[in-house]
C-alpha cells in the first residue's frame, strides 16, 4: 500500500534459542516486507512537494537551507554489511552508536554514499537488462540479497518543541526499515523517490537520539528498477529532518495559466494546511519587487488565483524566474515561479504557443567515484556543460533525478522530461511474456501507481518539467494504463510521454527509440496523425561516434511533427579503479569480478566517466547550433538561419576570417554586424565588409557567434555558440601538384636481384623492395643518411573495430571476412627510368587478401619517383567470393622514426571522419602526436583527421620528415598519427593495456583515401550508406609524397 499502517514484518529481533512455538521454527517467521508485494510503504507520510519550511518569508527567499526548519543528517555513519537480512547484528537497533564503535565490524562511511563503492559487499555490478539473481517476481533471494546496517545519533535543543519531526530520506537504493531510539519507524521502497516519516513521538529533547537504518540491497520493488547502469546499494542521497512548526504548510502546488493570446496569466496556488491559519501570499519579479500580495484564512486547503499582467515567460531560452512566498506566523515557504504554457496546437509540440525542438540528452546519476551519490557541484557542472554545448533539454533517464537538478534547470533553462522510477526489461528475456509479471498483473497496480504519484507530488511545482513519462522499457500494460489516469487526475497542464506504448494510447506524444533517418522521416510524412513524435533515444554515443547526426537534427527542422529528440547518453558510466600495480582506470562491467556483466556497454556517453567531453560532445553541438550558416550569397555576404525557438540573435557577435590552404596566416575580417531582430526559425542575409579580391586556392569563409555578454552562469562574454564555414575557392587539382619543372632528376640502381635504391637531386633517397612491392627506406641527405621509415610503407584496407562496427552487421562482417587478417601479397612488380632520369616509375601488382577465403583487392599501383617526391596512383578492383561489406579504411601505412608534431590543413584541430566531421572546420593545424589520439575507455580507431589537403610529420629538431598532398579535388582524405598500431588498439581492453604498447620515438601513421563511417551501430542504425565505404566497387587514389 502507498501509505497507512500496514503490520509490521519485521525481522529486528534475534531468532531464540530454544525450540519455541511452531512459527519460532520457521525463517523467516513471516513475509519480509522486502518481499512483500502488499508493503511499498509502511508508516510512512504522503508524497509533497520538494521545499523547506523557514522562520519568515525573507528568510524563505534566501533560499539559504541553513536558515531552515531543518536539520541535515548526512555524514560519516556507522555501518556493518551482512550477506543477509537473516545474518549479522539483526538487533543491532537495540544499540547505541557508541557501543558499535568499539567493535571491529562496525566501520564509518559517508551518507550519502553507495556501500559498494566504500570497499563493502561483492562490489559494482553493471547489467543494461539482465537481472543479476534469479527471477522470480515478486520475490529476490533472502540468502543472496546483501543488508547494509547504519546507525548515526543526532540532537534537538527546546527550539525543536512543538514542531512536528519529519524524517525524510531522499533516496535510498533498494528498501530501508527505520528505527528511532531503539523503535521501529515504518519500512519504505522505490529507491530514487523520497521517504518522509514523523518522528515526532519518538524523539529525546534532553538527550541523544538514535537512528539506525536497515537497507536491502534488493526488494520486490527492484524488478521495475532495472535501468541500464550499476546495481549499487546504500543511503545515495541526503537526509533530513524537517522540523514543521505545530502550524505549517503541508504542501503546495503551483501552475501557471496563459490566457490564449500567450500574454497575461493567472496563478493559481494550491496550499494545504495541517489547521487553521492565515496565509499571505507575496509575489516578487526577478528584482525582488513584489507585484502581487494577498492574505486568505482557512483550513485544510486554501487557493490562491492571482491574475498577473503580462509576465515575463519562462523557456529554456530566457528562464525567467519570479520568487513566491508563502507565510504565516513562524512558518513560512518560497518556491521559484516559471509562467509558461504546454500544449499540442494542431498536433505540434507547443510552450506558449510556439513549436520548440528539444535537443536534448539522457542523464543518469552517475559520479565516476561516488556512483549515484552525485555531489551537487559535479551535478551543476553537467548543466553548465549542457548549456555551454547547445543542450536546451534532459530526459531523467529513467527514474527522477536528485531534486536540486530540477532547481538548477529552472535557473539555467532547460526543459525536463521526468520520468518515473520504472523499468523492467529483464522480465522480457526468460522466455515468456513480460508483461504478465508486472506490467499487465494487476496485483502490482499500486507499486506502479506509487512510482507516478512520487514523481508528480515532488516535481509538480518545477517550471522546467514540461513532461511526464511512465518510466522506460517496461513494455505496455494496465498499470500504465493506470499510471496516465492517475497523473492526468494529478495534473492537467503537462503532456505525458511512455515509449513503450506504440499507439500511444496511454501517451500524448508518440516516442520511438533507435529510428533510423529513413524510418523518422517515414513518420513525419504521414499525414494522418494528430501527436507529435520524439525519439526518446537515438544517436547512441558509444566509444568513436555517433556519426550521422546531422542528418536527424535536418528532419527535426524539416517536419513540424517532430518534436527533436534525446541523444544516448550524457556519460560514460565507468568507476574508477586501479590495476593491481596502482594504475588508475574506468572501470567497466567484469572488472569488479560481476558476473553476469554486460561489459562496456556501459561506456555510452558524450562524456567521458570524469563528465569532460568526448569528440561526440563536440560535434553535437556543432550539429545543434542554434544559428546555422547555409551558404554564401552574392559576392560578400552569408545567409544563416536562427534556430532559436523563442529568441533573436541579437545576444550575439559575429566574427569573420579567412582560412587559405597555402598560408599560415587567417586573414582577420573582424566584427561583422548581425541583423537585428532575427525571428525564430527565419533566415538573414550577413554581410562581410572587406572580403579580399584575390584569394589563393582552398580558401574558406569563418564566421563564428559568440555572446555578446554573460548569460547566466554558464555563459561567459565571448563564448563560442555557432560556428559556419563556407569554401570561397577551390583548391589546386593534382596535376598541377605533379608538374616536374622544378622536381630534379633521380638516379636509379639495383643493388641486388630484388631491391632499387633511388636518390633524387633533391637530396632524397629511397630503397623500393621488389619482392615484397613495398617502400622499405626514406633517407634524407643532411640527416646522416638514417631511414625515417620504421617499417614499410604498405596498404591497409582494416581499422581497429569502433563500439559501433562491433554492435552492428559491419564489426561482424569484417570479423567474419578475415577483414583484420588481409595482407598485400606482391604479384609482380617491374621498373623503368623515364624522361632522360628525370623520374623512374615502379609498377607493383599485387592482392590485398585474407587467409582462408577467396576473396581479394587487387591493386596496381604505380610509385612515380622524381627528384624531390613520389607520386602514389592507385587502382584497385575486388574480387572473389564472400567479399567483406565494407572496408574499414584504404590507405596507405607505415610508422615514422622521431615524429613528433604534425601540421595539416584539412578539418581540425580534434577528430574528424566522413559522417563526425562539421565540428572541425578547414584550415590550418598543428599537434603534438600525443595530442592527436582521443584515449577513448575502451580502445578502439582513434585520432583520425579527415578532409585533408596536406599533411607534414616532423620532428622537433629536424624539421619535416614526410609530407603527403592529396588530390584538389579529391574529398576525404585522412591521417592519423598514434603511437599505437590498429592491432594494439584492437587488442587493449584498457587503456592501461594500451598504454604497455605505446611506441617510443616513432608514430603509426596511416595515409588514407577513405574512411569508412562510423555510424551508431552499437545501438542503432549502422553506418548510413552515403558514408559506407563500400567493398564492390573500383577505386582509382593518389598521393603525393615529399
Amino acid at each position: 500500500m502507498s501509505q497507512g499502517n500496514t503490520p509490521s514484518a519485521s525481522l529486528g529481533q534475534a531468532p531464540s534459542s530454544g525450540l519455541g512455538s511452531d512459527q519460532d521454527r520457521v525463517v523467516p517467521p513471516s513475509t519480509p516486507d522486502w518481499n512483500n508485494l502488499k508493503v511499498i510503504h509502511r508508516n510512512t507520510l504522503p508524497p509533497r512537494a520538494h521545499f523547506f519550511l523557514y522562520q519568515n518569508a525573507w528568510d524563505a527567499l534566501s533560499r539559504d537551507v541553513s536558515l531552515s526548519k531543518a536539520q541535515l543528517l548526512s555524514g560519516k555513519w556507522l555501518f556493518n554489511l551482512a550477506k543477509s537480512p537473516l545474518q549479522g547484528p539483526v538487533d543491532f537497533h537495540s544499540q547505541s552508536p557508541v557501543q558499535l564503535a568499539d567493535t571491529p565490524e562496525w566501520v564509518p562511511v559517508d551518507v550519502p554514499g553507495m556501500w559498494q563503492l566504500q570497499g563493502h559487499g561483492k562490489g559494482p555490478q553493471y547489467t543494461n537488462l539482465n537481472f543479476p539473481f534469479p527471477v522470480d517476481p515478486p520475490h529476490v533471494p533472502i540468502d543472496d540479497n546483501e543488508c547494509g546496517r547504519y546507525v548515526t545519533e543526532f540532537s534537538l535543543d527546546h527550539h525543536d518543541k512543538d514542531h512536528q519531526l519529519r524524517l525524510r530520506f531522499e533516496g535510498v537504493d533498494a528498501a530501508f526499515t527505520v528505527w528511532v531510539n531503539h523503535r521501529e519507524i515504518g519500512y519504505s521502497q522505490g529507491s530514487r523517490n523520497p521517504s518522509e516519516f514523523d518522528i515526532t513521538k519518538f524523539v529525546r529533547f534532553d538527550d541523544i537520539n538514535v537512528l539506525s537504518v536497515e537497507v536491502y540491497q534488493r526488494c520486490d520493488g527492484s524488478y521495475i528498477e532495472d535501468q541500464d547502469q550499476w546495481w549499487l546499494s546504500g543511503i545515495f542521497r541526503d537526509v533530513w529532518l524537517h522540523k514543521f512548526p505545530k502550524t505549517h504548510f503541508e504542501d503546495v502546488q503551483i501552475q501557471t495559466d496563459l490566457d490564449d493570446k500567450y500574454k497575461n496569466a493567472t496563478l493559481h496556488v494550491k496550499v494545504k494546511l495541517n489547521s487553521d491559519a492565515n496565509v499571505t501570499l507575496s509575489l516578487l519579479d526577478a528584482d525582488s519587487v513584489e507585484i502581487a500580495r494577498k492574505t486568505k484564512a482557512g483550513e485544510g486547503t486554501i487557493h490562491f488565483d492571482i491574475p498577473v499582467k503580462n509576465p515575463h515567460k519562462w523557456t529554456a531560452e530566457t528562464p525567467y524566474l519570479y520568487e513566491l512566498a508563502l507565510s504565516m506566523p513562524g512558518c513560512a515557504l518560497a518556491e521559484r515561479v516559471g509562467f509558461r504554457r504546454v500544449e499540442l496546437l494542431d498536433g505540434v509540440f507547443c510552450v506558449n504557443g510556439q513549436p520548440i525542438k528539444l535537443r536534448g540528452v539522457n542523464r543518469h546519476e552517475h559520479h565516476p567515484d561516488h556512483g549515484r551519490a552525485v555531489p551537487y557541484e559535479f551535478m551543476k557542472q553537467d548543466l553548465l556543460l549542457m548549456k555551454q554545448h547547445n543542450i536546451n533539454a534532459i530526459r531523467t533517464s529513467h527514474y527522477i533525478n536528485d531534486p536540486r537538478l530540477y532547481e538548477l534547470a529552472d535557473e539555467l533553462g532547460l526543459w525536463i522530461l521526468d520520468e518515473c522510477d520504472l523499468e523492467c526489461h529483464g522480465l522480457f528475456v526468460v522466455g515468456v511474456d513480460g508483461n504478465k509479471f508486472t506490467s499487465d498483473n494487476p496485483e502490482w497496480e499500486e507499486a506502479y501507481l506509487d512510482r507516478a504519484r512520487q514523481m508528480v507530488m515532488r516535481d509538480f511545482n518545477r517550471p522546467s518539467v514540461i513532461l511526464w513519462s511512465l518510466g522506460n522499457e517496461s513494455g505496455y500494460g494496465r498499470n500504465h494504463r493506470a499510471m496516465y489516469r492517475l497523473i492526468k487526475s494529478l495534473d492537467k497542464s503537462r503532456l505525458i510521454h511512455y515509449e513503450g506504448d506504440w499507439r500511444a494510447e496511454s501517451a500524448d506524444i508518440i516516442s520511438r527509440m533507435y529510428h533510423s533517418v529513413q524510418d523518422t522521416e517515414r513518420y513525419a510524412k504521414d499525414r494522418s496523425w494528430d501527436k507529435p513524435v520524439v525519439l526518446c533515444e537515438y544517436i547512441h554515443a558509444m566509444g568513436n561516434g555517433p556519426g550521422a547526426i546531422k542528418e536527424y537534427i535536418d528532419l527535426f527542422y524539416k517536419y513540424p511533427r517532430l518534436m527533436g529528440g534525446f541523444v544516448w547518453e550524457w556519460a560514460n558510466h565507468g568507476l574508477r579503479t586501479k590495476t593491481k600495480d596502482g594504475r588508475e582506470y574506468m572501470g567497466y562491467g567484469g572488472d569488479f569480478g560481476d558476473d553476469p556483466n554486460d561489459y562496456n556497454f556501459v561506456l555510452d556517453g558524450l562524456c567521458f566517466s570524469n563528465h569532460t567531453p568526448t569528440p561526440g560532445l563536440i560535434e553535437y553541438k556543432k550539429a545543434i547550433e542554434p544559428v546555422q550558416t547555409i551558404g554564401f550569397e552574392g559576392s560578400s555576404s552569408v545567409r544563416i538561419i536562427n534556430r532559436y525557438d523563442f529568441i533573436n540573435l541579437d545576444h550575439l557577435i559575429c566574427h569573420a576570417s579567412v582560412a587559405q590552404g597555402s598560408s599560415w596566416m587567417d586573414l582577420d575580417l573582424g566584427l561583422v554586424d548581425i541583423p537585428k531582430g532575427i525571428k525564430p526559425h527565419s533566415e538573414a542575409v550577413v554581410h562581410i565588409p572587406g572580403m579580399p579580391l584575390n584569394l589563393q586556392p582552398d580558401a574558406y569563409l569563418n564566421l563564428e557567434f559568440r555572446l555578446a555578454t554573460p548569460t547566466g552562469d554558464w555563459g561567459n562574454a565571448g563564448h563560442l555558440v555557432a560556428t559556419g564555414q563556407v569554401q570561397l575557392k577551390p583548391p589546386k587539382k593534382l596535376n598541377r601538384l605533379l608538374s616536374d619543372t622544378s622536381r630534379g632528376f633521380v638516379e636509379t640502381r639495383l643493388v641486388n636481384p630484388s631491391l632499387l635504391s633511388i636518390h633524387g637531386s633533391g637530396g632524397i633517397s629511397w630503397d623500393f623492395d621488389l619482392a615484397i612491392g613495398a617502400l622499405v627506406s626514406w633517407k634524407y641527405d643532411r640527416h646522416s643518411d638514417e631511414n625515417i621509415l620504421a617499417e614499410p610503407l604498405s596498404f591497409e584496407i582494416y581499422r581497429a573495430i569502433t563500439d559501433n562496427d562491433r554492435g552492428c552487421d559491419f564489426g561482424r562482417n569484417w570479423i567474419n571476412r578475415r577483414l583484420h587478417q588481409a595482407k598485400f601479397h606482391l604479384v609482380e612488380a617491374t621498373w623503368k627510368d623515364e624522361n632522360g632520369g628525370k623520374a623512374t616509375e615502379i609498377v607493383v601488382k599485387g592482392r590485398i587478401a585474407p587467409p582462408v577465403l577467396n576473396w581479394a583487392l587487387e591493386l596496381t599501383t604505380t610509385y612515380r619517383f622524381t627528384g624531390d617526391h613520389v607520386a602514389i596512383k592507385v587502382r584497385a578492383k575486388p574480387t572473389g567470393a564472400l567479399l567483406p561489406r565494407a572496408w574499414g579504411r584504404f590507405g596507405l601505412v607505415t610508422a615514422l622514426k622521431g615524429c613528433e608534431f604534425v601540421e595539416w590543413y584539412g578539418r581540425g584541430p580534434g577528430e574528424s571522419y566522413r559522417d563526425k566531421k562539421m565540428s572541425q572546420l578547414v584550415g590550418k593545424w598543428e599537434a603534438g602526436v600525443d595530442e592527436l589520439m582521443t584515449e577513448y575507455e575502451f580502445p578502439q580507431e582513434t585520432g583520425n583527421r579527415t578532409d585533408v589537403r596536406w599533411v607534414e610529420f616532423k620532428d622537433a629538431k629536424r624539421g619535416r620528415l614526410l609530407g603527403a598532398s592529396y588530390p584538389g579535388d579529391w574529398e576525404g582524405g585522412s591521417f592519423s598519427a598514434l603511437r599505437y598500431s590498429t592491432r594494439d588498439l584492437d587488442e587493449a581492453k584498457h587503456p592501461f593495456e594500451l598504454n604497455e604498447k605505446k611506441r617510443k620515438g616513432e608514430a603509426v601513421v596511416h595515409l588514407d583515401w577513405m574512411h569508412h563511417g562510423l555510424g551508431t551501430g552499437s545501438c542503432g542504425p549502422e553506418t548510413l550508406r552515403e558514408y559506407t565505404l563500400e567493398a564492390g566497387r573500383e577505386y582509382e587514389c593518389e598521393i603525393v609524397l615529399e
